[in-house]
């Protein structure tokens, strides 16, 4: 996780198991509108609504008012995929998750998984690939002594993840069963590296081989309990180390990695699950674009991973344009202890869910599921202000703004919905899409500093609705 200082603090309402003073939450809902009229979530920047149904709006053939703006809806048009949206689930996170009473987690980990009722849907989680910096400690799957070395690997073991990981997310895979896992690791063992530290320093090329082989063990490890992962990335934040755990791990070597070990390692063994490249910031277009460049490693690659703590969204079009054969992926945001709601909210929908799938990404995930009041667990140097989507003490709940920013396309993009070509604006951002089993989902924010009124037209028919500034709505039909 880099840390940058723009982007979300906390909201805060409500508890696990019931609805304190002051708290809202996704009421039950029908799933399918009535006909002829759109379903319509809203939120308001200033709490009043958050993610809320609102009463159902009706098409008809009479034009807009004069001047009303029209984000025409065109399922002609069709771009990406959808693998869907969610968080990363850290080892921090999973943490206090596994203290809760089980019936309270049952609780909790329904309403975020389960897709009937008044539940979120969530549909991706990001893993770490041994610790990440929101653990309570540094570890990796074969820590050794210092000076010594394991390249057999002879003592690699998931343990570490036995504990609080590994169980919280099998009762999420029972929830879910067709939920998808990215596994992004943050360091390797550090024996592999050349500073022998957890922070920082890069991969010795002579673990090249043993490395690959920790990925593959990884893999068939978490197989081996059940657990199938969809998707790998080689590195987080490649191009960061000074977080802890964290690798240098230059796109030249990355290159060379994929191509002469890992993608070997994964053909030898038969392993589908899909490689993904850089998974960092999108002010380096060049650092998965070269490795795309190069046939040798291309063959092996699905695509590549962004977090946007530096540059602009608009670089995953760029590399998706280069090379639209391969995919994009957008695997990392967070929700700052110290920012506000009222500015985080309309960011993180207006740049990440509607720009970054306006900008071909199969993913939108958010940092980090949970943590508790003060932003813990953390490994030492590792982030002191990442807000959760959940912070939990005990089994009281409290939902932050990522939950708000992910429910409001989780919630009805299923996995396998495609996106559909609708109106852009820069005062009304918008994205579409059509799902599975053909509802037409609108994902619209007012970036104006005023309440807005606008239209949506699709198929000769039209609907008006308003937003207040900052304010999001989610229309399906």
């Amino acid at each position: 996780m880099f840390t940058l200082p723009y982007a979300a603090r906390s909201l805060a309402f409500l508890l696990a198991l019931g609805v304190g003073a002051g708290c809202q939450r996704p009421i039950q809902t029908g799933a399918t509108p009535a006909k002829g009229t759109a379903a319509f979530w809203l939120t308001n920047p200033d709490k009043s609504v958050l993610f809320q149904p609102q009463t159902a709006l009706r098409w008809n053939l009479a034009a807009p008012a004069a001047g009303t703006p029209v984000i025409e809806i065109d399922e002609k048009q069709t771009f990406q995929t959808m693998d869907g949206f969610g968080y990363c689930l850290t080892g921090g996170s999973a943490e206090p998750l596994h203290a809760m009473s089980p019936e309270a987690r049952r609780a909790i980990l329904r309403e975020l998984f389960a897709t009937d009722g008044n539940n979120i849907g969530v549909s991706y989680l990001r893993l770490s690939i041994g610790a990440s910096d929101l653990d309570a400690r540094v570890f990796s799957y074969d820590d050794l002594p210092a000076g010594q070395t394991d390249p057999t690997l002879a003592r690699f073991s998931l343990a570490p993840d036995q504990q609080h990981l590994l169980p919280v997310l099998k009762e999420i895979l029972a929830i879910n069963p067709s939920l998808k896992l990215l596994g992004s690791p943050w360091s390797p063992p550090t024996w592999m590296k050349t500073n022998g530290d957890s922070k920082g320093g890069s991969l010795k090329p002579e673990f090249y081989d043993a490395y690959a082989r920790y990925f593959v063990k990884y893999i068939q490890g978490m197989q081996a309990e059940g657990v199938r992962i969809d998707a790998i990335t080689v590195q987080n934040e490649p191009l960061h180390p000074g977080n802890n755990p964290s690798l240098l791990m230059l796109p030249e070597q990355q290159a060379e990695f994929v191509k002469r070990h890992l993608g070997p390692a994964f053909r030898q063994e038969k392993i589908d699950t899909k490689i993904i490249v850089y998974d960092h910031n999108a002010d380096r277009p060049d650092y998965p674009l070269s490795i795309l460049q190069d046939p040798e490693a291309r063959q092996y690659v699905d695509g590549s991973a962004f977090h946007l703590y530096a540059g602009p969204v608009e670089a995953l079009s760029q590399v998706h344009d280069a090379h639209p054969d391969k995919h994009v992926y957008f695997t990392e945001q967070w929700v700052g202890s110290k920012s506000k709601f009222e500015d985080n909210f309309p960011w993180h929908i207006r740049t990440l869910m509607i720009g970054a799938t306006r900008n071909w990404a199969r993913t939108v995930l958010e940092w980090n599921l949970a943590a508790d009041p003060q932003q813990n667990p953390h490994t030492p140097g590792g982030c002191t202000e990442c807000r959760g989507a959940l912070t939990l003490d005990g089994n009281t709940v409290r939902r932050e703004d990522a939950y708000y920013i992910i429910a409001h396309a989780s919630k009805f993009v299923r996995p396998g919905s495609v996106r559909i070509a609708s109106t852009a604006s820069e005062t009304l951002p918008n994205v579409a899409f059509k799902t599975p089993t053909g509802q037409r989902v609108v994902l619209v924010q007012n970036n104006t500093p005023a309440s807005r009124a606008f239209s949506l037209r699709h198929q000769g028919k039209t609907l008006t609705t308003t937003l207040n500034p900052g304010a999001a709505g989610t229309y399906v039909w």
